[in-house]
């Protein structure tokens, strides 16, 4: 399965995620706060600015914002560019704020921050590295170029040389780092948000198909009994128009229609009202109804079964859940992917556990990918050459996740190793195995005959016909 079929929203498109309404409301308590910091040094702290010059920078965002709310509707989401252009603007009128109140000697140049980890957590890679340039060019400039902060008395107030310095490594720093670790946290979390809608989506797929064989299973039982009784009566029909051929002839016509429906609905699926034998099934039928989609894709997936003191034609009668199947399934096809030719389904039971193995013979697990199989979007585990021949191919990492979350859900623990082959019963002993992966259940969390698993039978009904 291509999983790119869930329609995942990348990450390059949630610089379109935010609102206009976001943007400006922030701007405000921006505007607020400059405001605030402007009178405080004027009449407070007495300092001599350049009062009316500071003033008319932050018009420029008053300005700015109500062209926004009364053009715009609020509820207009920024497209990417538009979003780099309203943080760049509130970049740079902050770095001419600072240029009037004395450069880095002002201890809110640290503000220039904002811009930066805003861009980092919303916009594209490509829009925070230009961000985060335009910012240390800034601080670079400002450290020189500014107008200084003036006291009532005519003083000069500076910090030494050194601070300056000290104070335009930090900002640089905080920006490169805060840039890279905000960028690296909200990639984790736009991963993790993707692949669990796609977990969500696959386990909605797989339910539907169950669902539509429960429908299907309930018209052939509904329909049975119509078919019948049609298929009598016009039976008895063909023997009492044997006085009248042309009405005769459209009596088998009906009779044989009858029989075509009644082979039609055999087909499409099991008889039972309430569809309650669908619920649970063996677990040699749940594990190949799982491996069935890739029976025919050139590699031998081999069955095996065994039981630790217990009888092996005993086999559990396990839930027949839909995130159970999509899992395995997701795991096999894995399997059948990296492949040389041979793909084995080991499955082993005990009074406490159920396990299943699976196992191929391809060149397995990159091991410095071991620890990580099972994260949403993880590089692939194929070699520089298999992606020459297939560059196509995007990997299991999601499917893999999908697998492991939707497994796990149902009670499941699952691990990923490398090994060699355990016997010599199946092939070639010395042949390497590639990649194992191993699902354990609790006897108690899946076996459909053990305590509030237990899936009733259901009434028995007379026959009508």
């Amino acid at each position: 399965m291509n999983q790119t079929n869930f329609g995942v929203t990348k990450g390059r498109d949630r610089g379109n995620w935010i609102k206009l309404r976001t943007i400006t409301l922030l701007r405000w308590v921006a505007i607020a706060g400059q405001v605030i910091a402007l009178l405080v040094a004027q009449h407070v702290l007495n300092l001599k600015l350049e009062f009316g010059l500071c003033l008319l920078v932050v018009s420029v965002s008053v300005v700015g914002n109500l062209i926004a709310m009364f053009i715009f509707p609020q509820s207009k989401r920024l497209t990417e560019n538009e979003n780099l252009l309203m943080v760049l603007f509130d970049l740079l009128q902050l770095s001419l704020l600072l240029y009037l109140t004395g450069g880095l000697h002002n201890p809110f140049s640290i503000l220039i921050l904002g811009p930066v980890t805003v861009s980092a957590s919303a916009l594209t890679l490509r829009s925070t590295v230009f961000l985060a340039i335009t910012a240390i060019l800034a601080v670079t400039l400002l450290a020189e170029f500014h107008l200084p902060l003036r006291t009532e008395q005519g003083f000069i107030l500076r910090v030494p040389e050194i601070f300056v310095f000290g104070n335009w490594a930090a900002i640089v720093i905080a920006v490169v780092f805060l840039g890279i670790y905000s960028r690296k946290v909200t990639v984790e979390m736009h991963s993790m948000s993707d692949a669990l809608q796609a977990t969500y989506m696959a386990l909605s797929r797989e339910q539907k198909l169950t669902d539509i064989g429960g429908i299907v299973a309930a018209a052939a039982h509904e329909l049975g009994t119509p078919l019948a009784t049609i298929k009598l009566t016009s039976a008895e029909l063909i023997e009492e128009l044997d006085d009248r051929p042309d009405l005769q002839e459209d009596a088998r016509l009906i009779k044989e229609q009858a029989d075509r429906c009644r082979d039609i609905m055999r087909s499409m699926g099991r008889a039972g009202k309430d569809d309650l034998h669908m619920r649970q099934a063996p677990l040699s039928a749940v594990i190949r109804e799982a491996a069935e989609p890739h029976m025919g894709r050139g590699k031998d997936i081999h069955l095996d079964q065994h039981a630790e003191g217990l009888d092996p034609t005993q086999q559990p009668s396990i839930l027949r859940r839909p995130e159970i199947i999509h899992g395995l399934r997701n795991l096999i096809q894995n399997g059948v992917d990296f492949a040389t030719d041979n793909v084995w389904v080991e499955t082993e039971w005990s009074d406490d556990t159920i396990v299943i193995r699976i196992m191929d013979d391809g060149a397995g697990y990159p091991a410095h990918l071991i620890g990580k199989i099972g994260d949403p979007f993880m590089r692939r585990r194929r070699s520089s050459a298999d992606h020459a021949q297939r560059p196509e191919y995007e990997g299991m990492g999601l499917g893999l996740f999908i697998a492991k979350t939707l497994l796990e859900r149902s009670g499941a623990e699952l691990s990923f190793a490398n090994g060699r082959e355990p016997g010599s019963h199946r092939h070639n002993p010395t042949q390497q195995i590639g990649a194992i992966v191993e699902v354990v259940w609790p006897r108690t969390k899946i076996d459909a005959q053990i305590g509030e698993n237990v899936v009733p039978l259901g009434e028995n009904k007379p026959l009508s016909l």
